[in-house]
């Protein structure tokens, strides 16, 4: 009797054990994949920022985010939120109303690159991005696109504007574009020589104020930076995308 009772009391301090310990796991993933949410949402709400990479703790969670339909979601929002703001507005006729878009992560995805470096966690690679941005294999954001199509069916001139070097990306880019059904746009503007060094802050402040000089009314302006839609003549009004995988200031 007092063997079976000796049994019992082991079995039952090794699973107390193991139940202890799997809650204890529990709570441990929780608290981590609770702080990379809080992470993310300070990122998109621009409280944290300079950030180099994503922390490295957050690399799943940043997947699963980018991979696993909520960003298709949370895009989809946004951009039901701009097609709407679109129909709104009623065009001039004079030619200068116009529509500013980023390039990368706002009409073509750079996913596929960011997917092997592990979503943001390792540090940029500005010789590997090149390379990539040559290759020409960023797929079009649908919503994005979709969004395009109807400001050019609308009747506003939409001018593309990204910090892709002018010199060594521009025709890359352009071909991109067009391949991923992003052509009959007005103008796309490249970083030239003449930018080199700038913040993108800085450098697109300056070009929006040029086409504001032109005569152009900037009704909207969509990116997936803050330093998209931050400094100078920014728009009537503006819509940030979703992007935690890297920080451009």
């Amino acid at each position: 009797m007092r063997m079976r009772e000796a049994i019992v009391l082991v079995v039952f301090a090794i699973c107390s054990k193991a139940a202890t310990a799997s809650a204890w796991w529990r709570s441990e993933t929780e608290e981590a994949a609770g702080y990379c949410l809080s992470w993310r949402m300070a990122v998109e709400a621009n409280n944290i920022r300079a950030w180099r990479t994503v922390p490295a703790e957050c690399s799943g969670h940043v997947e699963a985010y980018m991979m696993g339909g909520q960003y298709e979601r949370d895009l989809s929002v946004i951009v039901d939120s701009i097609c709407s703001y679109i129909d709104s507005i009623t065009l001039s006729g004079d030619g200068l109303d116009a529509w500013i878009l980023d390039v990368d992560d706002t009409c073509i995805s750079n996913l596929l690159y960011y997917r092997g470096r592990r979503y943001g966690c390792d540090p940029f690679d500005p010789v590997g991005f090149k390379a990539w941005a040559l290759s020409g294999r960023c797929s079009a954001i649908p919503d994005v696109l979709r969004v395009f199509v109807k400001l050019i069916a609308t009747g506003f001139k939409v001018f593309l504007v990204t910090g892709r070097d002018e010199e060594t990306l521009g025709q890359a880019t352009i071909r991109n574009l067009h391949n991923q059904g992003f052509f009959a746009y007005h103008r796309l503007i490249l970083r030239s020589g003449a930018y080199k060094g700038q913040s993108a802050i800085l450098y697109k402040s300056t070009v929006r104020k040029q086409l504001a000089e032109e005569g152009y009314r900037i009704w909207g302006n969509v990116g997936d930076q803050w330093s998209d839609l931050q400094g100078e003549y920014t728009g009537n009004r503006t819509f940030k995308l979703p992007n935690p995988m890297y920080f451009i200031p």
